[in-house]
């Protein structure tokens, strides 16, 4: 199948399946999952997403939300954002792929830790 300019992984083709003939990666399997959660401590599972908080000031949030914002840009995925005065929350999931769990996901999920750390925000695993 030829790629379909503009979404990394992405293909377009017969039977594709997808809005516009475009399809994503498959949803991962349970075990694969496991797998890609030890390589981001700082996320946790929710049903079919990964989330992790981070603390940090509430304008710092902003602006590591930019910087996030500008990379999900880039690899046309998006997490799910939610901003408060003292921390930040991300939630990742692939909406195309009926809302589980993806390579894609876990690439986001290591791209935004590494934000995070540029920005000095602190992991809340916990929380």
């Amino acid at each position: 199948m030829a790629r379909c300019p503009g979404r990394p992984g992405s293909r377009r083709g017969p039977g594709a399946g997808d809005r516009w003939g475009v399809t994503v990666a498959d949803p991962l399997s349970e075990a694969e999952i496991a797998t890609h959660l030890e390589n981001v401590p700082n996320w946790r599972r929710v049903g079919d997403s990964i989330t992790a908080a981070y603390r940090i000031r509430y304008h710092g949030g902003v602006a590591m939300i930019v910087h996030v914002a500008d990379i999900e840009r880039l690899i046309s995925h998006h997490a799910d954002i939610d901003l408060r005065w003292d921390h930040v929350r991300f939630t990742v999931t692939t909406h195309d792929a009926g809302y589980k769990l993806t390579l894609a996901d876990f690439d986001l999920a290591q791209r935004i830790d590494k934000i995070a750390h540029a920005h000095e925000a602190v992991s809340l695993v916990d929380d």
